[in-house]
């Protein structure tokens, strides 16, 4: 693709002004392609000779075929219309692709658009009067308290790596971080003195994350054991603090590996995700009575709500103080909130 094009433009801009990560802007990247190939198939003839590559959302490549070059494209791109961005979630619609997906990549475009007004490459922002789809609303995911447990101790503590695994899923709990900020942490980020840790999240911001001590004794454990392997092995990266069996920084799909296999050992939803434990830390937190604003601040969301949502996964707390304060009444009466 030539470099020149609006589309690498506004891809550069995520990458070096906005400093979204490489897969964040490869997202980005395959949603525009999808719609480029859109235009081109609809509006712009197809000609299969001419071809431009775009990275797909699912590691392969979305082919964007102009009529000739890519300032064709370009064209297609720059005189997008209302009725363009209708017709193209009409074709995604068409496509059964879900609501949250079309909610994305229709906010990909919001976003190209609104790069393109800003660079007044074009006047108006098409996609200004077309509303985003209505979400069905999905609660998150969690795991009880002893389902919970129950995978934490999974791991086995006398080996390396289970004790690298068990200080892991610890953490993921305890501090309730994203996988990629887990996978991102350095052996300082971690401050045991002060029980905490230090936690670079989406959009290179930091924060300051709490840890509990019982998941700290678990990472020093582990530590000790990588500690020692790194002595023996030059390979080691001695700033990384979860590295896989050659010594360098594990990837969240290793994670999520190991997260399957000790679900599996552990006899529970093989379905889980490491974000369940997020999901899980956020919920248990609002049981035991911490406020809205600072588990928003924990997790590191931006806003608050997007924090909400766990509101509704507490409602067991809100069920038990109502239970303790309404026994249930001479003669059978039941509670209002007995199932």
């Amino acid at each position: 693709m030539e470099q020149n094009t609006v589309m690498q433009k506004f891809l550069d801009y995520l990458k070096f002004e906005k400093r979204f990560s490489e897969h964040t802007a490869k997202c980005y990247g395959a949603d525009l392609g999808q719609f480029g190939q859109f235009l081109v198939d609809t509006f712009g003839g197809r000609h299969d000779n001419d071809a431009i590559g775009m990275p797909h959302e699912h590691g392969g490549t979305a082919t964007a075929v102009a009529t000739q070059t890519a300032t064709q494209l370009d064209h297609l791109l720059l005189t997008a219309d209302v009725n363009a961005i209708r017709a193209y979630l009409a074709f995604l619609n068409e496509k059964d692709y879900s609501k949250a997906t079309i909610a994305r990549k229709l906010a990909t475009l919001r976003s190209f658009y609104k790069f393109l007004v800003r660079r007044n490459e074009i006047a108006d922002n098409p996609v200004v009067s077309v509303r985003t789809p209505k979400q069905d609303k999905k609660l998150p995911r969690f795991l009880e308290y002893e389902e919970v447990k129950r995978l934490l101790e999974t791991p086995p503590m006398n080996t390396w790596l289970g004790a690298r695994d068990r200080a892991i899923l610890e953490t993921l709990y305890s501090t309730g971080i994203r996988v990629s900020e887990l996978v991102a942490l350095n052996m300082d980020d971690i401050d045991f003195l002060g029980e905490v840790v230090h936690v670079r999240g989406k959009g290179k911001k930091e924060r300051i994350a709490p840890i509990s001590s019982s998941a700290l004794q678990v990472i020093q454990h582990y530590m000790e054991y990588r500690n020692k392997r790194a002595q023996t092995n030059n390979n080691f990266d001695s700033r990384v603090l979860f590295v896989n069996k050659h010594g360098r920084r594990l990837s969240t799909r290793s994670v999520r590996r190991k997260m399957d296999k000790y679900l599996k050992m552990a006899g529970l939803d093989p379905s889980i995700s490491p974000h369940t434990l997020r999901h899980s830390f956020a919920t248990h937190m609002l049981n035991k009575g911490a406020d809205l604003r600072s588990v928003q601040e924990l997790l590191g969301h931006q806003s608050l709500s997007t924090t909400q949502v766990y509101t509704h996964l507490s409602t067991s707390k809100i069920k038990e103080i109502y239970q303790s304060a309404h026994p249930r009444e001479a003669g059978g009466r039941p509670n209002p909130l007995d199932n």
